[in-house]
């Protein structure tokens, strides 16, 4: 079982984001320990995503193949 992940950074980014763009705000800013946070956060999330694809490949190459027959239509 993988740990979780500490995502705290990532929902802290999309409310601020959220804050600003309903108050039609032009831009964002973030102090740098928190933009490297997010990177990092970042980096976690598509790196268990990309093992998590690879595991489900590589059990998908030793199942067995789905076999279809047909019968022409005939009742």
């Amino acid at each position: 079982m993988s740990t979780p992940i500490n995502t705290s950074s990532l929902q802290q980014l999309i409310q601020q984001i959220k804050v600003a763009d309903q108050s039609n705000q032009k831009e964002v800013r973030i102090d740098i320990t928190t933009a490297k946070n997010v990177a990092y956060a970042l980096g976690i999330v598509m790196s268990r995503l990309a093992g998590n694809y690879e595991d489900l490949l590589s059990k998908k190459d030793k199942e067995d193949p789905i076999q279809i027959q047909m019968d022409g239509g005939k009742l």
